[in-house]
C-alpha cells in the first residue's frame, strides 16, 4: 500500500497492461494502413469515388457515434466483458474486410470493425484506472497506453508498405486476427473485471441520440472540409448540434443516464478535456499537411514520407515515457504548459520556411513537436479519468477519445480548409505558361492534384509546374502553423492558470474506492473495500 492508501500494482496488472495495449495499438494502425491499400482494394473490387469514400470514412464515423455508448455499457455490463467482446467482433470484422468481394461487403466490414472499435479504447482505459489505483503508477500506464497510438500511426504506413509489397490488400486486415486472439486467450487471466450494477438500465432513447448527434455533426464537418460550404453538409451539421442538444436535455432528466454531463462541472476534467481537443485540431491537421509536402512537393513515396516521420514518432514515445516522471516533482500544468511553449516555438518556426527549405527542418522540428505534445496526451487523459469516480472510468475514457476524433475532424474541417483557401489563391495565378490546360485545373485544385498530374508531364515541365505548387503550399502551410500556434498558444494559458494550484502526481489524496455495490474480481480492489468500510474513501481521484 501506499502512503495515501491506494494499493500498488504487482506483476499481474503490468501483463494486463500490455494486453490492453494489444487492441489500443491495433485501433491505430487500421487507420494508417488503409490510406496505403485504398488504391489497390478499389482497383481490386472497383469501387467508384463515392464509395472510396464511405470505405475510408465510415469507421470512424462509427467508433465516434458509438463512443459514448460503450463508455457508459462497459459499466454497466463488465469492462472486461465489454472488451473481450468487442475484441471478438474486430477479429471476425477483420477477417470479413481481407476477404470481402465488393464495395458493399467491405464498407458493412467497416462498420462492424468501427463499433467493436469503439468499445476498446473506452474499455481499455476504464480497465487501466482499475488495476492502477496508485496515481503515480497510473499516470506511468496511461502515458504508454497513449504511446500505442503514435507508434501505430508510424507503424501503420511502414508495415503497411511492406505488405502490399508482399501480399494482397485484405493482408492488411489479417494483422489485427491474432492481436484479438492473444487478447481473448490471455485477458481473462490478468484483466480484473468491473461493473457498478446501481447504474441502471442502459436508455434505448439515448442511445439513438448520441447516434443523431454525433455521426452527423462529424460527417458534415468532414464534408465541409472536403468541398467547402455546401448545403447538404452544412444541413446535416445542424441537424446533429439540435440532436445533440436534445440528448444532453434528456441526460439532465434520467436518474441513470447514458452519459452524466454533470462531469463538465468539475473545472479539472473539463479543462484537460479541452486541452486535449485543442492539441488533436492542431495535431492532425499539422500531420496532414506535412504528408502533404513530403509526397506532393517533395515526391517521397508513402513509405519514405512515414520514415520522415519516425523521428518525430520517436520522440513522442521518449517523452511519453518521461513525463510521469517529471510530473512527480512539478506540478503537471507546468508540466503541461511548457510542453504547449514548445509546440507553440515549432509552429512559427514552420511559418518562416520558405519552398526551398527542404524536409529536414520539417523532420527535425515535428520530432521536437512531438517530444513537447505528449505530455498534453498523456497527463491530459490522466486527469480526465483520475478526476471522476471510478464507476465513471468508462464514460470518461470515452469523452477522452470523443475529443481526440472530433478535435482532428474540426482541425482538418477549419485549419486544412483555410490552408487549402490560401493555396488555391496563391497558384490560381502562378501556374507556367505551357502546361496543358488538365494538369493546370488539377494544380489549381490541390497539392495532390499537381503530383499527380506532373507524373504525366516531361522532367522540365514537370518541375515547371512543380515549383510555383510549392510556393504555393507553403504559404499554406505558413497560415496552418501560424493559427495554430496561436490557437495552442491561447489553450496552454487557460489551461495553466486554470489548473496551477494542483499539485504534482501522488502528493494529494489517494483514488476514490468503487462506490458501494460495485462488483470487482480484482484482489487489489477487494482489499480496498475492506479499509472502505472502516474508512470512507473520497470520491474524487488524484490526477
Amino acid at each position: 500500500m501506499t502512503a495515501g492508501g491506494a494499493p500498488k500494482a504487482g506483476r499481474k496488472e503490468w501483463i494486463g497492461l500490455g494486453i490492453l495495449a494489444l487492441p489500443t495499438l491495433l485501433v491505430a494502425l487500421d487507420v494508417f494502413v488503409l490510406l496505403l491499400a485504398l488504391p489497390h482494394l478499389s482497383a481490386d473490387l472497383g469501387a467508384d469515388s463515392n464509395q472510396q469514400l464511405w470505405i475510408m470514412d465510415i469507421y470512424g464515423f462509427m467508433v465516434a457515434g458509438f463512443l459514448v455508448t460503450m463508455g457508459t455499457l462497459g459499466d454497466r455490463i463488465g469492462r472486461r466483458k465489454l472488451l473481450l467482446i468487442g475484441s471478438a467482433a474486430f477479429g471476425a470484422a477483420s477477417l470479413m474486410a481481407a476477404f470481402a468481394t465488393s464495395p458493399g461487403m467491405l464498407i458493412a466490414a467497416r462498420v462492424l470493425l468501427g463499433i467493436a472499435g469503439a468499445s476498446l479504447t473506452p474499455s481499455t482505459l476504464a480497465l487501466i484506472t482499475t488495476m492502477f489505483q496508485d496515481a503515480k503508477q497510473r499516470t506511468v500506464a496511461i502515458s504508454l497506453w497513449a504511446s500505442c497510438f503514435t507508434i501505430g500511426a508510424i507503424v501503420g504506413p511502414l508495415l503497411g508498405g511492406v505488405m502490399l509489397e508482399y501480399f494482397w490488400w485484405g493482408s492488411l486486415f489479417l494483422i489485427g486476427v491474432p492481436v484479438m486472439v492473444l487478447t481473448l486467450v490471455v485477458g481473462p487471466r490478468v484483466l480484473p473485471e468491473f461493473k457498478n450494477p446501481e447504474a441502471g438500465r442502459l436508455d434505448p432513447a439515448s442511445v439513438l441520440l448520441s447516434l443523431g448527434g454525433t455521426v452527423p455533426v462529424i460527417y458534415g464537418v468532414k464534408e465541409l472540409a472536403r468541398d467547402g460550404w455546401e448545403a447538404l453538409p452544412v444541413a446535416v451539421l445542424a441537424a446533429g448540434l439540435v440532436i445533440g442538444v436534445l440528448f444532453v436535455q434528456r441526460q439532465r432528466r434520467l436518474s441513470s443516464p447514458l452519459l452524466d454531463v454533470t462531469l463538465f462541472a468539475h473545472g479539472r476534467f473539463t479543462a484537460a478535456l479541452l486541452s486535449l481537443l485543442a492539441y488533436s485540431l492542431i495535431g492532425g491537421t499539422v500531420m496532414l499537411f506535412m504528408t502533404q509536402y513530403f509526397q506532393a512537393a517533395q515526391g517521397m513515396s508513402p513509405f519514405e514520407a512515414g520514415l520522415g516521420m519516425l523521428p518525430g514518432m520517436a520522440a513522442a514515445t521518449v517523452s511519453f515515457a518521461v513525463c510521469p516522471i517529471i510530473a512527480r516533482k512539478v506540478r503537471p500544468a507546468y508540466v503541461i504548459g511548457a510542453g504547449i511553449t514548445g509546440v507553440t516555438a515549432v509552429l512559427l518556426t514552420f511559418t518562416q520556411l520558405d519552398a526551398g527549405s527542404g524536409t529536414a527542418v520539417l523532420i527535425a522540428g515535428f520530432a521536437v513537436f512531438s517530444f513537447c505534445g505528449a505530455p498534453i496526451v498523456a497527463l491530459g487523459t490522466s486527469m480526465v479519468v483520475g478526476t471522476v469516480p471510478v464507476e465513471k472510468a468508462g464514460s470518461a475514457g470515452a469523452l477522452s477519445q470523443m475529443s481526440n476524433e472530433f478535435g482532428a475532424a474540426l482541425g482538418v474541417a477549419t485549419l486544412g480548409t483555410a490552408g487549402l483557401a490560401v493555396y488555391r489563391n496563391e497558384i490560381a495565378d502562378t501556374v507556367p505558361a505551357g502546361v496543358p490546360a488538365g494538369a493546370a485545373d488539377a494544380a489549381r485544385d490541390s497539392v495532390a492534384g499537381a503530383a499527380a498530374a506532373s507524373d504525366g508531364l516531361s522532367g522540365p515541365l514537370a518541375e515547371t509546374l512543380m515549383e510555383p505548387v510549392r510556393v504555393a503550399f507553403t504559404s499554406g502551410l505558413h497560415t496552418v502553423a501560424g493559427v495554430s500556434a496561436a490557437l495552442i498558444a491561447v489553450a496552454g494559458a487557460f489551461f495553466v492558470v486554470l489548473m496551477r494550484h494542483i499539485p504534482p502526481v501522488g502528493q494529494e489524496e489517494a483514488p476514490p474506492e468503487p462506490e458501494a455495490g460495485t462488483e470487482t474480481e480484482s484482489e487489489s480492489e477487494t482489499a480496498n473495500k475492506t479499509e472502505a468500510a472502516e474508512e470512507p474513501a473520497p470520491k474524487v481521484a488524484a490526477v
